[in-house]
């Protein structure tokens, strides 16, 4: 019995200590959730006011009618009970009855369809908006742009914490602050009472733009806008999360608004164009290395550390670029990388961000750590990248030198074919073709002789396609073209167990013609 007792209180202990380390980590956020919250979260808007009264509006209807059909029900069963010698009375098709039960329910449903009809009206009236915001969802932040009222022209990435993601990843949670992984670098800033439209959308897949204090919630569908609007009536920081499964990171997508007087507001538009306007950089400018650097280090910290680690070295299945083969390798590789993404979307295109911007986090990364190429990317190299000129090598970029070659034929002209002698290897096809031509079938038993000759990994066929026409039809193109390289590989002797195909990438420039975009790279997996 003793050491039951020992037992026991040893769990006490335990428990007591956890809820004590639980009770310090949740506490309520003003403006966000709050602990016990058994109700909507405060409103600060007067749709979300109105939300709120229909919410206990038809609570209250529902119970009562609840209460009333069960009250009738069990009393009537007490009452008339068989023990008791009650008979059961035998009558049929009254009319009363009949119009009673379906004249009330009509009458409690029309009460209750009139103000959520006005509120639902209301919710969609998104004209006459004082300002104007697109919200875009990536994997997974978000991204502002103010596209018109005070404030036009500025545009800036949402993204979480470093630190907070850090603390999740540690598992150690016992120090959290209140607004533990609610916390942003950019929050959303609105001016109060003024009508807020935000326009949505995303970069990838579906997301969903919700903030409950303001009874808003909106879906972002690639490809697709949608609208929806606010005027919070009072000042104060508001929070709220991507709404809708959008990946691995969901839980890392907050947002956060805060609602600024007028005269605030104000102060922070012209502040943050004063910001803009000396960020502004000249794509032309030739950097220097130890600048970009300088630069690529905080571009990385708040886009691309959450996923890759300060310390590059990846968590998971996320590839680490300390001592990457893509890092290391060809720059147009990179380039393609940061440009277009990669796994379909697990790594997310950031071509959102600036050509400076792109060129100083691929310079620093193919620098820091234990990368010590001395490459380096200038912005200019970007911007001639995103009309589909890459630098010279790589598996995923084509040479420099044929790029004239490529313009200026014709859209049926004959594939290239270009890699040096032991790879990365491209077959180029002709538009709209699965076939391989003359040059593209030397390359491919290049390809195969290569690989013959290193039988101690796995090959990567990765095909591509442009952002035009159909994405079905350019999509089994692409995978035709792709099982037409594996077939030349196989029947050289590359054993089909080693040859893996990956679903096709798209390529940023999406012009119909463009060669990038009619090709199968044959790169060694990671």
């Amino acid at each position: 019995m003793k050491s039951i007792s020992n037992k026991l209180a040893s769990m006490l202990l335990v428990t007591g200590a956890w809820m004590g380390t639980a009770a310090h980590a949740v506490q309520d956020l003003p403006g966000g959730p709050a602990v016990k919250q058994l109700n909507l979260a405060p409103p600060v808007t007067r749709i979300a006011e109105e939300q709120h009264f229909l919410h206990w509006m038809m609570l209250i209807i529902c119970t009562v009618i609840f209460i009333a059909v069960f009250a009738v029900m069990f009393y009537s069963i007490w009452k008339h009970r068989k023990s008791k010698g009650a008979k059961a009375a035998n009558f049929h098709e009254s009319v009363t009855v009949e119009v009673v039960w379906t004249i009330v329910p009509f009458i409690i449903v029309i009460l209750m369809a009139l103000p959520a009809t006005k509120v639902l009206v209301a919710q969609k009236d998104t004209t006459n908006a004082d300002l104007t915001v697109k919200a875009t969802g990536y994997q997974w932040k978000w991204g502002y742009d103010y596209l018109s009222g005070e404030g036009e022209g500025l545009s800036y990435i949402s993204t979480l914490d470093t630190a907070q993601r850090q603390m999740s990843n540690s598992g150690d949670v016992s120090q959290a602050p209140n607004d533990y992984l609610f916390k942003v670098d950019n929050p959303l800033v609105v001016p109060v009472n003024k009508k807020v439209r935000v326009i949505t959308t995303a970069n990838d897949v579906i997301h969903a733009f919700m903030v409950p204090a303001f009874g808003i919630k909106q879906d972002a569908i690639p490809g697709f806008v949608r609208d929806t609007w606010f005027r919070a009536e009072k000042v104060g920081d508001y929070y709220g999360q991507c709404a809708e499964l959008c990946g691995k990171e969901h839980a890392y997508m907050p947002i956060h608004v805060k609602v600024l007087s007028a005269e605030d507001y104000s102060k922070w538009v012209a502040e943050e164009k004063k910001k803009a306007e000396a960020k502004k950089d000249d794509p032309s400018k030739v950097w220097a290395l130890t600048d970009l650097v300088t630069r690529g280090e905080k571009v990385y910290a708040a886009n691309c550390a959450a996923c890759h680690q300060a310390n590059g070295k990846g968590a998971g299945p996320i590839k680490a670029l300390d001592g990457s083969p893509v890092v290391l390798g060809p720059t147009a590789d990179m380039m393609h990388a940061v440009l277009e993404g990669r796994a379909n979307g697990a790594m997310p295109a950031w071509k959102q961000l600036s050509d400076t911007d792109l060129a100083a986090v691929v310079t620093f990364a193919k620098n820091h750590w234990s990368n010590k190429t001395g490459t380096m990317v200038q912005p200019a190299d970007f911007v001639a990248a995103r009309g589909g000129k890459f630098p010279a090598g790589g598996g995923a970029a084509a040479p420099a030198a044929a790029a004239p070659a490529a313009d200026a034929a014709p859209a049926a002209a004959a594939p290239v074919a270009a890699a040096s002698a032991n790879g990365p290897f491209q077959i180029f096809f002709e538009t709209g073709k699965s076939e391989l031509g003359p040059e593209a079938q030397a390359e491919a038993k290049r390809a195969a002789d290569y690989w013959g000759a290193h039988k101690d990994g796995k090959i990567v066929l990765s095909g591509f396609v442009d952002s035009t026409g159909s994405a079905d039809v350019n999509a089994e193109l692409a995978k035709k073209r792709a099982q037409a390289v594996a077939k030349v590989l196989t029947d050289s002797g590359v054993g089909a167990d080693r040859i893996e195909l990956r679903k096709p990438e798209t390529v940023t420039a999406g012009a119909g013609d463009d060669r990038q975009a009619r090709r199968v790279d044959i790169i060694a997996a990671q």
